[in-house]
């Protein structure tokens, strides 16, 4: 049986704006295994870019848990949780985020040296980062030289670089057309078996559905039709 990657158990967020509570997610809990992609889906505002903060260890919860490989995240402080980031988790972003003036051999590079790899070194893993994502004829690309889909590719290669338990992808796919959004999606597949990583993507593309093994949908930052335990609207 797989071992849970992460946990969230009755997350809330809640905002102060003026003088009014929002409450951006609201008693959320489900669990995502290794091997195992799950889509976070919802309207615009539901929640889903929050959770996906909080699962990532950018945001703190007001209330409730997430633990990481069997770290209560919310127990540890500022110093703590970059670790927890540098140890477990991959991102990937809808906007690439990459540096313009770098090649993306140079992009993957800077991701290694912040891990501690260097040199040498670390310019070969980027480069057998780079290969796994099908790259190989790109590594002295700048950025404004590659595709949309290359891109994407690019920063995905850069969130591989700490070998994460945990991806976590932010419409991966909001920028690129039907086929590379595809692609790119059967790539975060094929790589969750692979490295038996937890995969959990934030999207509006009903063509993850396709992809994932279960899909989450967050509507006024509760799961719909959820419990508080592995709560799902839909599964595969």
């Amino acid at each position: 049986m797989e071992e849970n990657n992460i946990e969230v158990k009755r997350l809330k967020k809640i905002y102060h704006e003026a003088s009014v509570e929002v409450m951006a997610v609201d008693d959320v809990s489900f669990n995502v295994k290794s091997s195992e992609v799950v889509a976070v889906m919802g309207p615009s505002g539901s929640g889903k870019t929050t959770l996906l903060s909080i699962m990532g260890c950018i945001l703190r919860p007001t209330s409730g848990e997430v633990i990481i490989k069997g770290i209560k995240t919310h127990e540890l402080d500022e110093y703590s949780l970059p670790e927890i980031r540098n140890k477990y988790i991959g991102f990937i972003f809808q906007a690439f985020n990459l540096f313009p003036a770098l090649t993306a051999l140079e992009n993957v590079e800077v991701s290694l040296n912040l891990k501690g790899i260097k040199g040498r070194k670390a310019k070969e893993e980027a480069r057998q980062l780079l290969e796994r994502v099908g790259l190989k004829d790109r590594v002295d690309f700048l950025p404004m030289d590659l595709s949309g889909g290359q891109k994407q590719r690019v920063s995905i290669a850069r969130a591989l670089a700490n070998r994460p338990t945990i991806i976590l992808a932010d419409e991966p796919t909001g920028n690129l057309d039907s086929k590379t959004g595809h692609s790119v999606i059967e790539l975060l597949r094929e790589l969750s078996i692979k490295e038996k990583s937890s995969v959990v993507i934030v999207t509006h593309d009903s063509r993850v559905m396709d992809m994932a093994d279960r899909i989450l949908y967050l509507e006024d930052g509760r799961l719909k039709n959820g419990t508080h335990t592995n709560a799902i609207s839909y599964v595969k």
